[in-house]
């Protein structure tokens, strides 16, 4: 499971920076007893508290989310993608977001490309998030609601938005059939 394996490189990474969980939570301002679900409970946050993880560690989100090496260029069949990350919203909860990542491999990477579906149970919180960076997202299939600073955005199959990410954002299905999107974020080193 790749949440597994996400904890389990945020514990290697905290233990080579000699941090402890009171540094990471003074370093990402998220909560401390959040960041010990996701260090000791294997739940995945969402790309907003898993990038300021990465940053706080002084690594690329890729780091967490793979190791592998491949040459140039990295193609991913759509048979052979795979699913990387669930986000939950707690310990107990529902799946709203499939994360499938389509730079898997690539280790040299700047941006973080995914195929993502997005599950109805996304739409049941409206909690924001922000990090640095920016994003892409196109609509695949479905109905996407974004919500962005004070604003929000209904989004419809071919549709795309493009953002700074600082901006507190949260996007999510609209309705009762799952949404696919494909998104890319960048994040500066």
């Amino acid at each position: 499971m790749q949440s597994k394996k996400i904890s389990q490189r945020i514990r290697t990474y905290l233990e080579k920076k000699e941090m402890d969980i009171e540094d990471l939570a003074a370093k990402t301002e998220l909560d401390p007893e959040f960041l010990r679900l996701v260090r000791d409970e294997n739940v995945c946050p969402s790309l907003g508290p898993l990038l300021k993880i990465a940053r706080a560690l002084g690594i690329r989100l890729g780091t967490l989310l793979d190791d592998q090496i491949s040459d140039d260029p990295l193609i991913i069949r759509q048979s052979d993608r795979k699913q990387q990350l669930s986000i939950l919203r707690g310990k107990d909860k529902p799946v709203e977001l499939r994360f499938f990542s389509l730079g898997t491999g690539k280790t040299d990477r700047h941006m973080e490309p995914f195929f993502i579906e997005v599950l109805p149970e996304s739409a049941e919180d409206k909690a924001l998030s922000s990090h640095e960076g920016e994003e892409f997202i196109v609509v695949l299939s479905g109905r996407i609601e974004i919500i962005y600073g004070k604003e929000v955005y209904e989004l419809g199959t071919g549709d795309s938005t493009y953002y700074n990410s600082v901006v507190p954002h949260r996007v999510s299905c609209l309705g009762n059939q799952p949404a696919t999107i494909h998104a890319v974020l960048y994040v500066p080193q």
